[in-house]
């Protein structure tokens, strides 16, 4: 009798036991695979590459330009008439 059959004549609570241990083990393996393949991926993923694919560098170098970027400066009487107008417009 080979072991499939052996297995169909089991009760089905034992079947259902067996069933389930293996589904256990089998997702246990799978698990334990997709960890060590993302683990590696991690490993190998290489930061400089996929900034030369979104072309980083260029925008820091706008980053940078814009952070040198000055605010001009407002009097205090401009201010005030700012302070006004929007008072003004306020109901």
């Amino acid at each position: 009798m080979n072991l499939l059959q052996k297995l169909q004549n089991l009760p089905e609570s034992k079947r259902r036991i067996i069933f389930w241990l293996v589904l256990v083990i089998v997702g246990l393996g799978l698990l334990f695979w997709w960890v060590q393949i993302t683990q590696l991926r991690i490993k190998s993923f290489k930061v400089e590459e996929f900034r030369e694919e979104l072309r980083l560098p260029q925008f820091e170098e706008e980053l940078k330009g814009f952070q040198e970027f000055e605010m001009p400066e407002i009097s205090e009487e401009e201010l005030k008439e700012l302070e006004e107008s929007l008072k003004e417009t306020q109901p």
